[in-house]
């Protein structure tokens, strides 16, 4: 996976309505391996490693559980924000997720959720 590609997938959820930031994470490691937006106020390296908990704690349940199936998006909601989670199906991209932070007041949830399986959908492709 090219890392040209990391970057245009990271731009292209920034141009989302509302968004804070973006992070690709390998949620084995919880390393960031590309963080776009953000800010002093927003640190999506340390928000990339303490989501990795959350990605795991979701994997390990649903093995737990015997569910089939993949994990499209997991979505928590806070008083002013949304924080999208995206794990990646991509060959060479096993064990990444996309990470996005949007403004509650500004975004539009379905667009955001359908521009990050884009994102998603080209690492694919590479």
């Amino acid at each position: 996976m090219a890392n040209t590609t990391t970057d245009q997938c990271l731009a292209r959820l920034l141009r989302i309505e509302g968004a804070i930031g973006a992070a690709l994470v390998d949620y084995q490691s919880g390393l960031a391996l590309g963080v776009a937006g953000g800010g002093p106020h927003f640190d999506l390296t340390a928000a990339a490693a303490g989501n990795t908990d959350v990605v795991r704690a979701k994997m390990r349940t649903m093995e737990m559980l015997r569910l089939e199936g993949e994990i499209d998006d997991i979505l928590i909601t806070l008083t002013g924000q949304y924080h999208l989670i995206r794990p990646t199906t991509a060959p060479g991209a096993d064990g990444l997720y996309f990470y996005l932070a949007l403004d509650r007041q500004k975004a539009n949830l379905a667009m955001a959720r359908r521009t990050l399986a884009q994102a998603e959908k080209t690492l694919r492709e590479v």
